[in-house]
Formats: C-alpha cells, structure tokens, sequence
C-alpha cells in the first residue's frame, strides 16, 4: 500500500497562506480600527438628547464598522469609553472659547462672544456642550466626576483671562479664582436650564446670564478696592 505524500515542512512554505486559510474579515466590517474611531462613533449615537449611559457596546461597535471584541484592544469597557468621549468634549470647547476670547481683548466683548459661542454649541452639529450638561447633571458619579474635571480646566482659563484684562486696564480683583468659579458655574447652570426651551426663551436666558457675569466681574473689583 502506498504511504501518504509527506507535508512539506519548509518554513518558507507555511508564509505562502492561502485565501482559505487567511482570517476572514466579516463584510463591511474593518480590519483596524482606532480609539479616536470609536469615540467618533459613540458621539454620533448620543445626538442631542441621548446620555451616554444608554449607548451598548455592541451599538458602538456596530457603529464604527468592527466586531465588538476588536472593542476591547482600545478601551475597557463604555464606562471608560465615556469618560474619553467628555474629555474630548471638554478640550474641544476650551479650544472655541480660547480661540474666540484671543481675538478680543475688550470685557464686555469676551462675555457677549462667550456666551453667545455657549448658546450656538447647545445646537451645534458636534455636540460636545450637551453631552457636559447632560452627563453632568444626570450621569453617573464617575461621568459626574469627569465632567467636574473639565468644568475645573474651564475655571484656570478664565482665571487667567480675568487677570490679563484687569492688567490691561490697570484694574484688579477679588480673587479671580472665584469670580472664574462662579462664572463658570452659573454658565454652565443656565445652559443646562436653556438647551431644552425654545429659541426666544433661550435668548432671554443669554442676556440674564450676561448681566449676572457683570454683576459678578462687578463685585469682585469692587471688593479689591476695599
């Protein structure tokens, strides 16, 4: 009887795969993928009304094209996933306001642009502004926590424009950190309030929340003097 051809053994050989022995890739699914993919996927699930919270891993995934274990080579879980989605919105709104504030170097004219800048992103195609309000009004305590870490970022750039301005005008205040918290505070306060009424109410929160900021920029320099 005859014997079996021997397999060849040749290191060479094993390199030469063959299109059954390749890894198939499921149609319409990617191959690689990055984690700065998959935040983009995640921020189109969340649109205008939707928390993070209630966005799947598998929805994610469905969404940036991969097989929802190739998920895990970039994050641990959505949670974390989450927490990168607001600090990208974070950073990405300290880069509008910082870009408009640069521009003018005028009080009155950086509180009408910042506000108004606050006002546009409630409605902007990105998003970045309702997922902060949102997650950190109604998220979990550690979304809560991350959205607190970019509200402080927000307060130590205001700050610091506070006290160019006053060293501009030769004026100063009662401690800027403050008055940057209280600011900030209340901006982000008053939009959580507006981003769910509609336009002519939204207008009138704009010019209450300017005249509160001055009220506030107001006191604060009124207390140095003392």
């Amino acid at each position: 009887m005859l014997s079996p051809a021997p397999v060849a053994t040749d290191p060479s050989t094993a390199l030469l795969a063959t299109p059954a022995t390749l890894p198939r890739v499921p149609q319409g699914r990617k191959a690689v993928i990055s984690s700065d993919e998959l935040i983009a996927a995640a921020l189109k699930l969340v649109g205008p009304h939707r928390s993070i919270s209630t966005i799947s891993l598998r929805e994610v995934a469905r969404e940036a094209g991969i097989a929802p274990n190739s998920f895990y080579r970039h994050f641990r879980d959505m949670d974390e996933l989450a927490i990168a989605l607001i600090e990208l919105a974070g950073s990405s709104l300290r880069k509008i306001f910082s870009e408009a504030r640069q521009h003018k170097s005028l009080e009155p004219s950086i509180v009408q642009i910042s506000i108004r800048i606050f006002m546009d992103q409630l409605h902007s195609g990105d998003g970045y502004l309702p997922i902060l309000l949102r997650e950190g009004k109604a998220g979990s305590a550690e979304f809560k926590e991350a959205v607190e870490r970019q509200l402080v970022f927000f307060e130590d750039e205001l700050q610091q424009d506070l006290i160019r301005i006053d060293q501009a005008n030769g004026s100063s205040m009662y401690q800027p950190a403050l008055a940057a918290r209280a600011i900030t505070r209340l901006v982000f306060t008053m939009a959580s309030v507006a981003m769910d009424l509609p336009p002519v109410e939204q207008e009138a929160r704009m010019s209450e929340t300017i005249a509160m900021i001055r009220m506030i920029l107001e006191g604060a320099r009124a207390l140095a003097k003392k």
